[in-house]
């Protein structure tokens, strides 16, 4: 395979995560790591810098439409962004001491429970639910646009919400990953935000978690530029699409495909990993 080629299935493969990670808020790096270890042979934990890279463009070409258009709750992100911080550092740091084998295990797990949250069906939240007392004095309530005009929402469960954002940053620094899988489910299913809000603000705060990361991949040598650029341009294409296609989309048939995509490939991730290859 020539370098050229190498690069093109790089780009197409990185554009498609974008895409499919910018609806979903679940960032492109669970599409990225299997893509580059299963299926081009790159070893783990350069797939992995790769990745964080790539889950940072996420972030940075979609929160900012997501931002514009109104959607994105920012008290919310900033608030939940220092537990992801301090977890993906410390998940950085254990990845170094952590066998490859039961880092692709860990994965593989995190693919099909992704898979698994990509196809749960989420409950809206109601304006009729009192405000919960923390959410008020943070002020973390908003609104978000409909169809109908501005809708308001009521934030709950925060302790719950942050332990499981401290949880997510952990397994974004040991497996490259923005960990939107369990930002979403922080969010949605805990703190009770509509499901727009939930991805919007998780891609909003991949990116944050992901820098973290990627700062200790890259004083180890594990962000080798010749791979990182062109798995970051796809998904930063694939981001800014995804953006555009959200705020008029119903992404059922797109969730289904996702999950598929990620039972094949965590199954596979879970196999290599328990074989040793």
């Amino acid at each position: 395979m020539t370098i050229a080629t190498l690069t093109a299935l790089l780009f197409i493969g990185s554009l498609a995560a974008g895409f499919l990670g910018s609806l979903t808020g679940m960032g492109g790096g669970v599409v990225i790591v299997p893509l580059l270890t299963i299926f081009m042979g790159v070893d783990l934990r350069y797939a992995v810098g790769a990745s964080l890279v790539s889950v940072i463009a996420t972030s940075s070409a979609a929160a900012a439409a997501y931002v514009k258009d109104g959607y994105t709750n920012i008290r919310i992100g900033m608030f939940l962004e220092g537990a992801t911080t301090m977890g993906a550092m410390a998940g950085a740091v254990l990845a170094a001491f952590v066998p490859v084998a039961a880092i692709s295990i860990v994965f593989g797990l995190v693919l099909l429970w992704s898979a698994y949250l990509s196809m749960r069906p989420r409950a809206e939240s109601s304006t009729s639910e009192l405000p919960d007392r923390l959410a008020t004095w943070l002020r973390l309530d908003s609104t978000y646009p409909t169809p109908d005009g501005p809708q308001a929402y009521h934030v709950r469960g925060v302790p719950g919400g942050y332990a499981i954002m401290l949880v997510a940053g952990i397994l974004s620094g040991l497996l490259g990953i923005g960990s939107g899988a369990l930002k979403v489910l922080a969010m949605d299913q805990v703190m009770r935000l509509p499901f727009k809000v939930s991805t919007t603000t998780s891609n909003f705060m991949i990116g944050v978690t992901a820098a973290a990361g990627a700062g200790i991949y890259l004083n180890r040598g594990y962000v080798d530029p010749t791979l990182a650029m062109p798995v970051m341009l796809g998904v930063l294409v694939g981001a800014l699409l995804g953006a555009k296609v959200l705020v008029g989309a119903k992404p059922r048939v797109l969730r289904i495909i996702f999950a598929v995509v990620l039972v094949a490939l965590g199954a596979q991730m879970i196999y290599h990993g328990v074989t040793g290859n």
